[in-house]
Parts: structure tokens; sequence; C-alpha cells
């Protein structure tokens, strides 16, 4: 008796949800704009279906003044020049890229150049987590120069420290080569 009175209880607390739910819900296609959530997010109609959209803060630039005085705080070396085109003023920064090259040492065992390799890679995760390199990769040949690291640290010392404390080098299956590179701060990859 007990187990039937709590079935039909749970069909009837079922059936009431699916009727409320049924109640409350407006067809999406009558939704054109309404704010949620003190303006933070909205739902607009975007053709026949319906979109959230989430408002972002829009946070205030630094000027090319304020970061270049930040980056020479932090040691860094730049220089600045107006595009003639735009005439914007455009920052220059020197970076540091490592050619991560083949190593005299590659006599490793599959198992130790496959954890070595997973070593390597947690590592350069580590320096792009910590902001010390921005881009790294391999080279899509089979050549000596297997691949490059760029280095967003202020000094050559700095990144060939960085560079040469990634297991693949101590172990001697990849060699540096620093070189000091020049990139207009704040332009992406295209």
């Amino acid at each position: 008796m007990k187990k039937a009175l709590l079935i039909i209880g749970m069909a009837l607390c079922i059936l009431s949800c699916k009727e409320e739910a049924k109640a409350t819900v407006e067809p999406m296609s009558d939704v054109i704009k309404e704010t949620v959530d003190d303006d933070k997010n909205s739902i607009r109609k975007d053709g026949e279906s319906t979109v959230l959209i989430e408002e972002k803060p829009i946070q205030k630039e630094k000027s090319v003044k304020q970061l270049k005085e930040e980056l020479t705080a932090k040691g860094f070396q730049t220089f600045d020049y107006i595009d003639e085109k735009t005439q914007d003023t455009i920052l220059m920064q020197q970076y540091f890229i490592a050619f991560l090259k083949r190593g005299m040492i590659r006599n490793q065992n599959e198992e130790e150049a496959n954890r070595l390799q997973n070593e390597h890679l947690a590592h350069l995760g580590k320096m792009y987590e910590l902001g010390y390199a921005d881009i790294s990769g391999p080279f899509g040949d089979d050549g000596n120069i297997r691949g490059i690291t760029i280095y967003n640290v202020p000094t050559q010392k700095m990144a060939d420290s960085l560079a040469n404390s990634d297991p693949m080098v101590q172990a001697g299956r990849l060699e540096i080569e620093i070189h000091p590179w020049w990139a207009a701060k704040g332009f992406s990859l295209r």
C-alpha cells in the first residue's frame, strides 16, 4: 500500500511539473529582446533562433606610452615609430627566438624518447602559462632545426636559461640557438 501511494504521489508530481512548464514557456519566435541579469546577458532573436549573448565589460586599453613605460620598467627593450600610412604609433618589443636543433645525443630508446617528449611538451606548456613564451611549435620537415619557441622575457640570458632547462635539451636530444627578434606589440598572426 505504501509503495502504491508513493508511486501515485511521484506520478502526480511529475505531471504537475510538466503542466507548469508548459504554461510558463513562451514560444521562442515571440522573444525579440529581453534583458537579463542587469544588462550583463540578453536574449535576442537572430533569424529564427534565439541566441543568449553575454556582454563583457569593456577594458580600457593602455596607451602606447603607458605600455612602453611598463615594459621598460620590467627591463624589456622597446622602440616606437609612426606608421606613415595609418599615422598610428607602433610599439616594437624585443623578443628572443630559440631554435631547437637536433642534438648530438639521440640514442635514447623509444620509451625514454617518449618520456622526454612528454616532459618537453610539459615544459613548453609551463613556459606559456607563466608568460615566458608566446608561441612554440615544430617545423614540418625532418631537418636539423626541429622547432622554435619565442620567449617574451627581458634578456637573452633569461631566454637562454629557460630554453636550456627543457628536459630534451638537458638530455642532449635538442640543442638551443637563440637570437633577438623584434615584433610589433599587440599584433597577432594571420
